[in-house]
């Protein structure tokens, strides 16, 4: 947070990146000139200039204004009074407890399901991603891209339809919540975590504000968040909401997005919309009273400034006393801090963070993607040790087809992870990463291990590792599976 001196002194949202050791304070939103000046907590001695500069957030990411736009910087991981800095032991019994959730993202966008399988997120180039997007979800703009694959593929299979007719197409004869509730648990999940409004703005309940734009409204007519949270619940795990707030492609009209800066652009902010997302947030919070809200991109300007961000999240925490928030609001709201395929590892530090991925390099279901381009089990395994070694959750993505069935591709790597993680998962709890100095292990090319209770559990990548430790506490060694 940092004081506008001019012409009015308040308090205001900046954005803020840490790179390489170092935090990046960047303009509002808009271009906006003015004098800056840190706060008297900040620590450090940051010298701030005049200058102009457009912040773009996609995710939890940001991007660094063009050459010739300033930025300041100041030193990493200063505490700024009144900020959320929760700890891990901050954090609820349950959420320490936990090292696995399960996101889903199913919408309009499952019906195409297609997006061009061009890498993980945040490993291809910007000046790249946008027109060969890899995420499916992201289809409603990426086929409007001149020249994109996506804009061939539309026009080759849909002709010129809009995204729209995909809402009326979509259908759900194959969604069995209890089914996907026991694979899910199967997996090792402790948590769920569905889409409830992506940033095409269809909703999968009947959201207050959103018109006929709801699969309550139309194509599945039905609510499928409710059904979901009864199942998820009955198989013992917590049930969380992703909800949009950083963008809504249907609340106005919208160039297609091209660039990180254009996610800033063409970022609703008024104060219609922050109303508009508050409502429907709430009414989350009223029906489903979920055990995490998973914000995504930021939130309105408007309803920063106004404090209506601050009392919905107040109003939250007095509902579900524990429940829980991720960063990505553009506020110092948050209880724990995410990163995303290989995007934001900087967030990677201490206990109680969360990364998420899918099994592919999308969220959304995409029909391209074959075992090639999937995580195997044993993949998936590695990938899951590696963060609970580090102090972090795994957030796992499933992409459902349209119709509510979970493609045999992913279904596949859930069920023999489940079959790998069964044995370990007890020592999981109570966790606490370990110093690799302090372990020796022979046999094996790869391994990470932390400590649970009195014991050292290493996983490694062959059955015939053997570890010890010099103060000799005991060892359990797992192995990857073999596929």
């Amino acid at each position: 947070m940092v004081a506008n001196e001019s012409p009015v002194t308040r308090w205001i949202s900046l954005y803020v990146a840490a790179d390489r050791g170092f935090v990046l304070i960047l303009a509002p939103s808009r271009p906006t000139p003015g004098r800056f000046s840190s706060r008297s907590d900040l620590a450090g001695k940051p010298t701030w200039h005049r200058w102009h500069a457009i912040v773009s957030s996609c995710g939890a990411g940001l991007h660094v204004p063009p050459p010739g736009r300033r930025t300041v910087v100041a030193p990493a991981h200063q505490h700024r009074k009144g900020e959320k800095m929760t700890s891990h032991s901050d954090l609820p019994a349950w959420v320490r407890a936990s090292s696995l959730g399960i996101f889903v993202h199913w919408g309009p966008y499952s019906v195409p399901a297609w997006a061009e399988p061009t890498g993980a997120w945040g490993a291809v180039p910007e000046e790249k991603w946008f027109a060969h997007n890899a995420y499916a979800e992201w289809y409603a703009n990426t086929m409007r891209i001149p020249g994109s694959p996506a804009a061939a593929h539309q026009a080759e299979q849909y002709g010129d339809q809009p995204y729209e007719n995909f809402l009326d197409m979509w259908e759900v004869a194959e969604f069995e919540p209890a089914e996907w509730a026991r694979l899910f648990r199967h997996a090792g999940a402790d948590y769920v975590i569905p889409v409830t409004k992506h940033h095409d703005g269809v909703t999968l309940w009947d959201a207050p504000g959103v018109g006929d734009r709801s699969t309550v409204a139309r194509g599945p007519k039905q609510d499928l968040l409710a059904p979901l949270a009864d199942a998820v619940r009955a198989e013992g795990m917590r049930f969380g909401v992703y909800y949009s707030g950083g963008l809504d492609w249907a609340f106005s009209d919208f160039p297609p997005i091209a660039s990180m800066a254009d996610v800033v652009e063409f970022r609703p902010n008024g104060e219609d919309y922050a109303a508009y997302a508050t409502a429907q947030v709430r009414d989350l919070i009223d029906r489903y009273r979920p055990a995490v809200i998973w914000n995504d991109i930021e939130w309105p300007d408007a309803g920063k400034a106004d404090g209506s961000l601050d009392a919905l999240l107040a109003y939250f925490r007095q509902v579900v006393p524990d429940g829980v928030v991720n960063d990505r609001w553009g506020a110092p709201v948050w209880d724990y801090r995410t990163s995303e395929y290989s995007h934001d590892t900087q967030n990677e530090r201490g206990v109680g963070w969360e990364h998420n991925r899918g099994l592919g390099f999308s969220f959304g279901y995409n029909r391209i993607e074959d075992e090639s381009l999937t995580l195997s089990s044993r993949e998936l395994a590695r990938l899951y040790a590696d963060v609970v070694s580090r102090g972090g959750r795994l957030l796992l993505n499933v992409g459902p087809e349209a119709s509510g069935r979970i493609p045999d591709v992913q279904r596949r790597t859930l069920q023999g992870f489940g079959e790998w993680i069964a044995p370990l998962k007890p020592f999981t709890l109570d966790r606490t990463p370990l110093e690799r100095e302090s372990l020796s292990v022979s046999g094996a090319e790869w391994w990470v291990a932390w400590r649970h209770d009195d014991h050292i559990v290493v996983v490694a990548d062959t059955e015939s590792a053997l570890a010890r430790t010099a103060d000799g506490s005991p060892v359990r060694v797992f192995a990857l599976p073999t596929a």
